[in-house]
C-alpha cells in the first residue's frame, strides 16, 4: 500500500471514530423525559446537556471524513464507460452505495438529534395540557452506528478502487508493456558459409609444419 492511501485511511478512520464516539456521547448526554420541568401551563424547563456540540462534532467529523474518501477516488459512476464488469468493480460500486446512504442517514440522524435535543424531538411527555418533547432513545447512537459503517466502508471502496487500478492498468485496460530501449537490428554473430568444411590429413599439416 502506498504512503499516500495509509495516510488517508488513517485520517478517514480517526474522524469516523471521532464521529462515533461523539455520537454515542451525545446518546448519553442527550435530555431525558425526566430531566424536563414544567413551570407553568405552557413552559417547560430543559437543563443544559452537551448533546448538541456532541452531535455537532459526530456530523461534522462525518461529513470531512466522506469529502475526504469521494475526493481523493471521485465518483466512481461517471467512470463506468471506462471499465470492464469485473470483481473488483462490483465491490466497489457495492462499497459506494452502500456508504453514501448510511453517510446520509447516519449525518441526518446527528444534525437532526443535535438540532432537536433541547426543546424539540419525536417523543413526548406529558404534562396537564402541556407537551414537552425530547429526543427519542436511540437517535444519537444509531447516527453513530451508521457513522462508523459509513467510514468503514468508505475506506473499502477507496482500497477496492485502487486495487482495480494497479491491477488492470487504467480501469480496466490491461497494461501495455513497456518497451522501450529495445533496439531492434541485425544478429551481431558473423554469417556462416554455406559451403562444406575442407578436411586436411594430418600427416600433410604435420609436414607443413617441419618443412
Amino acid at each position: 500500500m502506498e504512503r499516500k492511501a495509509i495516510v488517508l485511511c488513517n485520517v478517514v478512520g480517526f474522524l469516523g471514530i471521532l464521529s462515533a464516539v461523539t455520537g454515542f456521547a451525545a446518546e448519553a448526554t442527550r435530555i431525558q423525559a425526566s430531566q424536563v420541568k414544567f413551570i407553568s401551563p405552557t413552559q417547560c424547563q430543559y437543563p443544559r446537556s452537551p448533546a448538541l456540540g456532541l452531535g455537532l462534532t459526530a456530523a461534522v467529523a462525518l461529513l470531512i471524513a466522506q469529502i475526504i474518501i469521494n475526493s481523493a477516488t471521485g465518483c466512481i459512476c461517471c467512470k463506468r464507460t471506462r471499465q470492464t464488469w469485473n470483481s473488483n468493480w462490483t465491490k466497489a460500486l457495492v462499497f459506494y452505495v452502500v456508504s453514501w446512504f448510511t453517510f446520509v442517514i447516519a449525518f441526518l440522524l446527528l444534525l437532526t438529534g443535535s438540532a432537536l435535543n433541547d426543546q424539540h424531538g419525536e417523543e413526548s411527555v406529558y404534562f396537564g395540557n402541556y407537551y414537552c418533547y425530547v429526543v427519542k432513545p436511540g437517535v444519537f447512537a444509531g447516527g453513530a452506528v451508521l457513522a462508523l459503517a459509513s467510514v468503514t466502508l468508505g475506506i473499502f471502496y477507496y482500497l477496492t478502487v485502487n486495487m482495480a487500478k494497479d491491477s488492470t492498468g487504467p480501469w480496466g485496460n490491461a497494461p501495455v508493456p513497456n518497451q522501450g530501449g529495445i533496439a531492434m537490428g541485425q544478429p551481431q554473430f558473423p554469417p556462416q558459409s554455406s559451403q562444406d568444411p575442407v578436411f586436411v590429413h594430418e600427416d600433410t599439416y604435420i609436414r607443413r609444419q617441419f618443412t
